[in-house]
């Protein structure tokens, strides 16, 4: 359809629908369809009719001529049945309203009922296109054609009268009149307002008061009916036209989207203030011209995101549901409140979504039709004949005027030259600008100078290339103007001629007029590279011509290499005398003779932190000289602190000194952001620029702000139009015209101005100056400018009246004002008052108005009226606002709310200047603000921070004065978790920026947990990053928290140098994981080719990430780059591989290494290939590397016996002992150990004296100790009371004699425990044993705690318990001692029976006491708190934090009553990983996923108990994790393999071949630190020979040996007998066997329950076939014998016998201990061994003390008599034989009777040290022997002897239980509790039958498994019955043997299986609560048993 034909139309239905919407009674009933009340004849007749008269209207309207019409009309009316009767017609004139009129006459009845009853049904199937619309449809639409053409004509004469001139002469009127009101209403107030009294005013108030509330109860209902159908009818159709953003289709909306979302979801948007901003604001700025392009607004900042519009337009296809709009509502409640409304949401809900589309098309361009020729400008008509004669005269201009030709005669007018520029431009650049002649005559007149920005700004490099050829200069050529052109536009260039170029220089400045240029010459200071400058200046032996040295070497070797200085110039006195010859070096003899009697300690450290302290540097001057230093060494730090602080950095450049500092602090960032905010090109239009921004432009980019601002004149004035920015004309002058003779008043030149010639003051009434001129004059021409402007009022009031001249007004007031004079007769200038700010003083309105603008001397009296306006507005506003009623404030909120989305639409479709965006900012975001705050539904949050995050975000980017500008930022911060990844996934790379910002400034006050963080970090580097990689730089707090995988995502920044930066600074503080991750992404961008090609400073240059890098990509570094780096290396973690490359890749690439090169080395030199090292054996500094060996010893760094034998140990010293000084014993001492007891025991007291303090932090064996103690002693006696001697022996205190220590008192004891506490390897048992009793028999001992504590766990039971009352009542830190479990169970019995019952508080606040509970008490406490987990919840957590480990029955009993609770599964994650392993597998398999993962979690951060559990259990447990976490389908990946940690190795074979590969090689030596099983170690040696990992061992080279390390050991012996015996020297083997070592002892592999024999085969295999033992045919040669020092970093063991035996005597000596402790020889061997220790010693008889402790297992083949024969006198030798466990029965009782002889002693004299020293010896005791031991000493031993395996009988255990049982003991058996079984031990396996039958449950669980074990098979089924079986903890019922297991009974063995697999059949509701299934054993639990033991006896060991 046509839309204009309906425009009547749809006016005529909307002033209808008001109508009828204001006509009916809201509370009243509506009909939707009414019945006609005409009869059938009447409405035939009536619809004839008017089908009739719309036919004839129809033709009529497509006639052209009148009489037509009418004859038409005429015959029309004829027609009509009973028309003519019924109404009288002029037939002569037939006028179409007429006629119409006359028909509503007639049928007035049926148009009000039926034409609007359905005319918005009608209205909407006509604008859907549809046909058959009814005769109401028809007839409206055919009378709405017809009048359509008289609607358009007349809107069309209202905007010809508009525009035409005639209108403007009435429009010129208009505004006339309008400012004769103005200035009458202006007048009127002046002149009446001071007779407002005061009772005026009230009364005034008073009459508002009572005026108001009536009127507004009027205006209210009005209001109400005339706004409610259009509000509703707007917010119908925005509701259909904007579409709505949601979740679903998250489109990001507009600023109009957002108020219409509000508006539905309930948000009180608030725009009055707004409102009043828009069309009462201040006056924008003017424009020099009109239209829609002119920015009419001012900016506060550029937005740094690209808003969303969405463009309401015609031609929209996609419009909202209808359940999507306010007819949904309407519909649904059948609401009528608006008839209209109601009726065409019913006719809407018939359509279509394409007809509804149709509908808004129609409406929408019929609205356009109507309005959019009111809006468009005015334009003049253009006829043909006016533009043929524009073209003609621009053809006469051309040919008569501008004929350019003649032009260089001078004789040109510049008037005439002006008007060609700008009426020819094009010729005028092409004949002027571009020929030289013609510009140098016309610049030869003054008034011609614009030429040069003019042709400067048209045609800028061609310009500058023709006049700017410098090298055809001469003093008698140039030009001045010329000079100043091109230093405006060609600086640079310029500047460096002048700097460079002495005879340019001249040139330039042989004409005075040149003097004002000011080149920067000054530049940066250099980087200084030390090393370079030293190496270079400080070459001594080349200083042989004295007089060649300068000062400054002599400074810079003085003061950076200071110590070689000394040595070698200062030591030469020759040298010295040669160089003070110059008397300007004479101060180096005074400083020589000075350093040489006082030699520096160590070279100066320049400390960077003491010169540069940044925050300090505001409060002082700081030195030229000191700001370079910090530049040069501390270059990030300065470009922080100082280039990114303008206070200081705007301090520091005001010295001349620092003026580089200008160009260095613009170049790094500041560049960047200068390009985004110094857009001069956009400068050129009429716009407003942000005065900050100016600021920064014309300070940090002056060069091109000179350029383009200063020499332009056209941006100068735009800006200027600006009051704010008349700074500009002073900054200009600075930049353009600083110089001698510059400055006010003195006739200097300002770019090209002269005030004489061009301030013709005279003029400017009848032609105004530009702004720029007029600003021009004021700062230079001041004095003439206030006497011809500011004094003459006329003058002043013509000039005020441009609205860019109205800062004159200001300036003059300070030199003019009224004269009134005082009483005095002189006159004296007053301020006038200002009448609108005395009238708003009086009226006493409280607005925000300022009017101190309105006050000024010249300003605006309508600007005035119109804030006077506002701020009454302001002050009615809320009383209005406070009388209206709610449904009235909502309609109008509602109106308010559409009328600004309307002006959001003309706004962006540049219809309006109104700047509503900018004026509404704050009220959308103090409404989105306060809604946030507020609303509680997330799904609402949700949509704003997804679909409306850009605009919001804009809007607070644009505002600065907003202090709730973060809102919107916050919210992300208070996201639920589950939310969180979705939400920041789709967020704006802005947004992420700035949420980035946010948490970077308020990271400390910000309480977020670390599932939030993780996430947020997660999806910040997987999902944003790669979008925006600059968003890095905001990312540096969040390192710590990303995960390999985020890492590893990250996008290619390796070239960012920024980048760079942060990980470098942050790297340090990463865990090893994130370390590596990021070494690993940094070396997706290295190959072998890049790094050889790399500088020499590539790793100094990248920095500290470089030592993470991969081995495969840090291997391809050269030695010259390791040297170069090493320090960046070094100030790194290193891991042992690659400080091992480093070390043999440079000591083997360089042979002439320095001291300090060695010195920087440090440790790793121990890494180095012997060989290697053995170069420097000649030089001077081969001590700098014994030094590095002897440190790495003292820090327990292993190395190779060949650097101990043959760099640092002499062997003519070790042949004579006894000549060592003591310097040299010092210097040994690192070593000592390794020479054995032997050369000990040839040193003398005076030799060892003076190097104790050296050898008191040596870890010596006892054995070694008690050596060298015996001769220290000698001369000093430590037991003497007070000695201070044994605090000082330190680790040497292991041997000292027992004997000894019980001779000296407490107090002496007492001084040297805590230094005893701290060494390693510590006292021995007996030791302990003996200072223990000795203290705790003191009465005085709770006095000691603190220092007796650390001694707790070896203190016997039996001295605590008589002192725990005590210990309650008077150690005040008694609950925080680290009692052993049976120690707090007794002291726990002691608290309950002062309070039986405690509470969850009172548990807790026991401390350490607490794991001494009983399962009772225990349970009692869980019962007290089972209605809620909260207090179980805090139990939980405190056991777990204790730091003794719980006892397995606490724990077992811990787990039974937690599982009877309903919220058991919530207590899963709070269980710790010790009691959450002592869970059953059963139970632990029923676990969902997240409670399997947070076990994976406990394991993970507290792997010691997971690694103490039996294999079996740690392999179900471990699949089970895999299982339910879904780790088993596809590759074995490094963030699984990671995320099990410890667990990791412990995954099925077929799981753990799938190991990805790349991560395998990348981190074998991660992976060395993990458990491997046989069948793992099997698998790794497969994945190792793959050809994707290392390939065959035939191609193997030293780095792939080197990475391999220890899983060499794990190859099979064929595949390494295949390694190419090149590689594998002694040395090799040595550091594969310390390798081993390290890993055994270590954290890990301690745990890992390998025995030592389980790869001892394999490493005895490599050492014997690469050393030529197991060649067939080769005979054995002395080559083969091994050293000691090769010994101890091997295995004794591992050589071959023969070997051993070939050894000499004096090797043997000294390595006899350690051959001794070997437990791998077999019997033949340790006879062979004994043998040569005869052969060494001579017979057994005359084996000394020191040699028997020496022995060891090699003891174990000594005969009965041999043994009887020994000397077993002192302890010492009694516990060495007592710590053997391989003796015969027969042997053992020989032993036990050499002691009594030894001794001397009886059985009964024997005390508690000698119990203890006797050890294994114990069983030697026959059984009625035993029960003659003294039971008191017996007692405070059991503690150690309770640990051993003995091998006593049963009536010999049974003894020992008897001497227990004593009264002076622990009592009859009956009365022990769980901590005397807990402390006896093994001794339990010797209860008597019965007393073993009648144990109760804290008995049982008390009995430690070692003791289970040891309980002879048929007792084990006679004394259990299967209720106390099931009483076992999992740990005792693992211990039973398989011969225990074999005699249970059928019952026994099934209470068994139930205490290993509880509970397999009660199913867990891990979702809720348990099902409550009562436990009972299972019928296949035998059956499991039986399978789990077969697994058990078939599963290898771990190692």
């Amino acid at each position: 359809m046509h839309h204009g034909r309906t425009l009547t139309f749809l006016t005529l239905n909307f002033i209808l629908g008001i109508a009828s919407s204001d006509s009916r009674n809201p509370s009243l009933p509506k009909t939707i369809i009414r019945q006609s009340k005409m009869s059938s004849k009447s409405e035939d007749e009536f619809e004839r009719n008017v089908k009739a008269l719309i036919d004839n209207i129809r033709s009529m309207s497509k006639e052209e001529k009148v009489e037509e019409d009418r004859s038409i009309l005429h015959r029309s009316m004829n027609k009509m049945t009973g028309f003519r009767e019924r109404i009288a017609v002029d037939s002569s004139n037939p006028d179409l309203l007429a006629t119409f009129n006359s028909l509503y006459s007639v049928y007035q009845p049926v148009l009000v009922d039926s034409f609007i009853e359905t005319l918005p049904q009608a209205l909407i199937c006509v604008l859907a296109d549809r046909q058959n619309c009814g005769w109401q449809a028809d007839l409206a639409s055919t009378v709405s054609s017809a009048m359509n053409g008289q609607i358009l004509s007349l809107i069309s004469s209202v905007k010809a009268q508009v525009c035409t001139p005639t209108s403007n002469l009435r429009m010129t009127d208009f505004t006339a009149q309008l400012s004769s009101l103005q200035e009458m209403l202006t007048n009127a107030l002046s002149s009446d307002f001071y007779l407002l009294s005061d009772t005026f005013i009230a009364f005034w108030n008073n009459l508002m008061d009572m005026a108001i509330p009536p009127v507004m109860s009027i205006m209210s209902e009005i209001m109400l009916n005339v706004l409610k159908t259009p509000v509703d009818f707007l917010q119908l159709g925005f509701q259909f036209g904007i579409e709505m953003p949601n979740i679903e289709n998250c489109q990001q909306g507009d600023l109009k989207q957002l108020i219409m979302w509000g508006m539905n979801h309930n948000v009180s948007w608030s725009f009055g203030q707004s409102i009043l901003d828009i069309f009462l604001g201040p006056d924008g700025l003017p424009c020099s011209y009109t239209g829609p392009e002119c920015p009419y607004f001012g900016r506060t900042a550029t937005p740094s995101v690209d808003i969303p519009t969405l463009g309401l337009t015609c031609e929209q296809e996609h419009m909202n549901q209808l359940n999507e709009t306010l007819c949904a509502l309407i519909l649904t409640t059948k609401s009528q409140e608006s008839y209209v409304l109601y009726q065409i949401c019913q006719a809407l809900s018939t359509l279509s979504q394409i007809e509804v589309t149709q509908v808004w098309k129609n409406s929408c361009h019929m609205i356009k039709d109507i309005f959019l020729p009111l809006m468009e400008p005015c334009s003049e008509p253009i006829t043909t004949k006016s533009s043929q004669r524009h073209a003609r005269s621009v053809l006469s201009l051309n040919e008569l005027l501008c004929n350019y030709n003649n032009w260089t005669d001078g004789s040109v007018d510049p008037a005439l030259v002006t008007m060609c520029s700008e009426n020819d431009s094009e010729e005028f650049i092409l004949a002027v600008c571009n020929n030289a002649n013609v510009m140098q005559v016309l610049l030869s007149n003054p008034i011609n100078a614009w030429v040069w920005e003019y042709c400067a700004n048209s045609s800028d490099r061609y310009i500058v290339n023709l006049y700017c050829s410098y090298n055809t200069w001469t003093p008698e050529t140039i030009d001045p103007s010329v000079v100043t052109f091109c230093w405006n536009n060609d600086m640079e260039k310029l500047e460096s001629l002048l700097c460079e170029s002495i005879d340019f220089f001249m040139i330039v400045f042989s004409n005075e007029q040149n003097n004002w240029l000011n080149p920067n010459c000054s530049e940066p200071p250099p980087e200084v590279n030390i090393n370079t400058l030293v190496s270079e200046s400080c070459n001594y032996s080349e200083w042989s011509n004295a007089q060649a040295v300068t000062t400054i070497q002599l400074s810079v070797c003085i003061q950076n290499d200071e110590i070689r200085f000394i040595r070698t110039v200062c030591a030469n006195g020759t040298l010295v005398t040669a160089i003070v010859l110059n008397s300007a070096n004479a101060w180096v003899e005074q400083y020589c003779t000075f350093a040489i009697s006082n030699p520096p300690t160590s070279p100066p450290i320049l400390n960077i932190g003491d010169w540069c302290n940044y925050p300090k540097w505001t409060e002082i001057s700081v030195d030229p000289s000191v700001v370079v230093l910090c530049w040069q060494y501390d270059q990030i730090g300065f470009r922080q602190n100082v280039c990114c602080n303008a206070l200081l950095y705007e301090q520091l450049i005001l010295h001349p000194q620092n003026q580089w500092l200008i160009k260095e602090c613009s170049d790094n960032e500041t560049a960047n952001m200068l390009t985004h905010v110094c857009v001069y090109s956009d400068w050129s239009q009429p716009t407003i620029v942000d005065m900050a921004d100016l600021a920064l432009c014309a300070d940090l980019d002056t060069k091109n702000f000179t350029h383009n601002v200063c020499a332009n004149a056209t941006v100068l004035q735009n800006l200027m139009a600006n009051l704010d920015n008349t700074w500009l004309l002073e900054q200009c002058s600075n930049l353009t015209a600083s110089g001698p003779g510059g400055g006010v008043g003195n006739g200097s030149i300002l770019m090209g101005f002269r005030p004489d010639e061009q301030c013709q003051y005279f003029k400017w009434f009848f032609a105004l100056p530009d702004p720029a001129l007029l600003a021009l004059c004021w700062d230079y021409d001041q004095a003439n400018f206030i006497s011809f402007i500011c004094t003459d009022p006329l003058m002043l009031t013509h000039i005020l009246q441009e609205a860019s001249s109205l800062w004159v007004g200001t300036v003059c007031a300070t030199y003019t004002g009224p004269h009134i004079p005082n009483v005095n007769g002189s006159n004296s200038t007053q301020p006038q008052p200002c009448l609108f700010e005395e009238l708003v003083r009086k009226l006493n309105w409280s607005c925000n108005a300022d009017f101190s603008f309105v006050c000024q001397p010249g300003a605006s009296q309508a600007q005035g009226l119109r804030m006077l306006l506002r701020c009454g507005i302001e002050i009615l506003i809320p009383r209005f606002m406070n009388l209206m009623t709610t449904n009235v404030t909502s309609v109008v909120r509602q109106a308010t709310s559409l009328g600004i989305v309307i002006l959001l639409a003309l706004e962006e479709s540049q219809m309006t200047t109104l700047r509503v965006r900018e004026n509404i900012r704050l009220s959308v975001l103090e409404t989105m603000t306060i809604y946030m705050e507020n609303e509680t539904n997330f799904d609402n949050k949700l949509v704003l921070l997804q679909c409306f995050e850009t605009v919001l975000t804009s809007l607070m980017l644009t505002g600065r004065d907003v202090a709730s500008s973060f809102f919107l930022i916050k919210e992300y911060f208070r996201i639920p978790l589950p939310y969180l990844r979705s939400v920041l996934s789709a967020a704006d790379l802005s947004v992420v920026r700035e949420i980035l910002q946010y948490y970077n400034r308020n990271q400390a006050t910000l309480k977020l947990t670390d599932e939030y963080l993780h996430t947020m970090v997660s999806v910040l580097f997987q999902t944003q990053l790669p979008k925006d990689s600059s968003l890095f730089l905001d990312m540096g707090l969040l390192l710590t928290l990303a995960t390999p995988s985020d890492i590893m995502s990250m996008p290619p920044l390796q070239n960012d140098i920024n980048a760079l930066s942060i990980i470098n600074l942050s790297i340090k503080n990463l865990s090893l994981e994130q370390q590596q991750a990021f070494g690993r992404w940094f070396s997706q961008s290295m190959s072998l080719p890049n790094v050889t090609a790399a500088s020499l400073s590539f790793i100094r240059d990248t920095g500290n990430l470089i030592a993470y890098l991969p081995f495969r990509s840090f291997q391809y570094f050269s030695p010259a780059q390791l040297l170069n780096g090493l320090d960046v290396l070094k100030n790194n973690a290193l891991d042992p591989l690659k400080q091992q490359f480093i070390a043999q890749s440079v000591i083997g690439g360089f042979r002439n290494l320095t001291v300090d090169q060695l010195k920087s080395l440090g440790n790793m030199t121990c890494l180095a290939n012997y060989n290697q090292l053995m170069a420097y054996t000649a030089s001077e500094y081969f001590s700098v590397i014994q030094d590095n060996i002897r440190t790495c010893v003292i820090q327990g760094v292993s190395i190779p016996s060949s650097m101990i034998t043959n760099l640092v140990m002499n062997a003519s010293e070790l042949q004579s002992p006894s000549s060592l000084t003591s310097q040299r014993i010092s210097q040994l001492a690192p070593f000592l150990p390794l020479l054995g007891c032997s050369f000990l025991q040839q040193l003398t007291s005076a030799q060892l004296l003076p190097a104790l303090s050296n050898l008191s932090s040596v870890p010596f064996t006892p054995a070694q100790a008690a050596v060298i103690i015996d001769k220290i002693s000698v001369n000093s006696s430590l037991a003497l009371p007070g000695s201070w001697n044994l605090s000082l022996l330190g680790s040497l205190m292991s041997g000292v004699k027992v004997e000894t220590l019980w001779s000296l008192p407490s107090n002496v004891l007492l001084e040297a425990l805590s230094g005893i506490s701290s060494q390693t390897p510590g006292l021995t048992p007996t030791q302990t044993n003996s200072i223990i009793t000795k203290l705790w028999n003191s009465a005085s001992v709770q006095l000691w705690m603190d220092k007796v504590e650390p001694w707790l766990p070896s203190t016997p039971l039996y001295s605590v318990i008589p002192k725990v009352p005590l210990l309650l009542i008077s150690d005040k830190a008694v609950h925080i001692r680290h009692w052993n479990t049976q120690q707090a169970q007794v002291l726990f019995k002691e608290v309950i029976v002062v309070k039986s019952s405690l509470s969850d508080k009172e548990f807790i606040s026991l401390g350490t006491i607490a794991p001494g509970v009983s399962c009772a008490g225990l349970e009692q406490l869980f019962q007290n708190s089972a209605d809620a987990p909260s207090p179980i919840r805090d139990i939980l957590k405190f056991l777990r934090e204790q730091p003794v480990p719980l006892h397995p029955s606490l724990k077992k009993c811990i787990i039974e009553e937690l599982y009877n609770l309903d919220f058991f599964s919530e207590l899963v994650v709070d269980l710790g990983s010790q009691i959450a392993l002592a869970l059953p597998i059963s139970t632990i398999k029923k676990f969902p996923a997240d409670k399997m993962d947070s076990l994976r979690n406990m394991i993970v951060q507290d792997p010691q108990y997971f690694l103490m559990l039996p294999s079996t259990k740690q392999a179900l447990l471990v699949d089970k994790i895999v299982q339910r976490l879904n780790m088993y389908t596809g590759p074995y990946t490094e963030e699984e393999f990671r995320s099990l940690d410890v667990m990791a190795t412990f995954v099925v074979d077929d799981m753990f071949l799938q190991l990805d590969r790349s991560f395998f090689v990348d981190s074998l030596e991660f992976l060395q630190g993990f458990c491997y099983s046989a069948s793992k170690r099997d698998l790794l040696a497969v994945m190792l020979l793959e050809p994707r990992t290392f390939g065959p061992v035939q191609n193997w080279t030293s780095q792939t040996l080197n990475q391999v390390d220890r899983f060499l050991f794990f190859l099979p012996k064929e595949t390494i007998q295949q390694i190419p015996a090149g590689l594998m020297s002694l040395e090799r083997i040595e550091r594969l066997f310390l390798s081993q070592q390290h890993w055994e002892t270590g954290k890990l592999g301690s745990l890992c329950g390998q025995t030592p024999s389980e790869l001892f085969e394999k490493k005895q295999f490599v050492l014997q076939y690469f050393l030529g033992f197991l060649k067939v045919g080769r005979a054995t040669f002395t080559g083969l014998i091994p050293s000691c020092e090769s010994l101890h970093v091997t295995q004794p063991a591992a050589w071959t016998i023969d070997s051993l035996r070939n050894m000499p005597a004096a090797a043997f000596r000294r390595c006899l201990e350690l051959i001794g402790q070997d437990p791998s020889f077999s019997t033949f061997q340790l006879s062979m061994l004994l043998t040569k220790t005869k052969e060494v010693y001579g017979p057994p008889s005359s084996f000394n003390t020191s040699v028997i402790s020496q022995l060891g297992r090699i003891a174990t083949q000594l005969s009965v008599e041999e043994l009887a024969s020994l000397k077993l006198s002192e302890i010492q030798s009694i516990s060495a034989m007592g710590a053997i466990n391989a003796w015969t029965s027969r042997q053992l009782k020989s032993i036990f009777s050499t002691v009594l002889n030894s001794t001397r002693r009886s059985v009964t004299q024997l005390d508690s040290s000698t119990l203890v020293a006797l050890g294994h010896i114990v069983c030697g005791i026959e059984a009625p022997v035993l029960l003659n031991l003294n039971a008191t000493e017996f007692s405070k031993a059991v503690l150690w002897l309770g640990l051993l395996r003995l091998s006593c009988s049963e009536e010999q255990l049974q003894a020992m239980v008897g001497l227990l049982s004593q009264s002076s003991a622990f009592g009859p058996v009956s009365s022990w509790g769980t901590e005397v079984f807990i402390e006896i031990g093994a001794v339990a396996a010797g209860l008597p039958d019965m007393s073993m039958s009648a144990l109760v449950r804290d008995q049982i669980v008390g009995i430690t498994p070692l003791a289970i074990s040891l309980i002879p098979a048929n007792k084990f089924a006679v004394v259990f019955n299967q209720a106390q079986i099931q009483m076992f903890t999992y740990e005792q019922a693992i211990a039973v043997t398989d011969t225990q297991r074999s005699l249970l009974s059928p019952v026994q063995a099934t209470a068994l299986s139930m205490v290993l697999n509880p509970w397999e059949d009660k199913p867990i509701d891990f979702r809720g609560r348990s099902l409550g299934v009562a436990m009972h054993p299972c019928h296949l639990c035998l059956l499991s048993v039986l399978i789990l033991l077969l697994l058990i006896s078939l599963t290898g060991p771990l190692e």
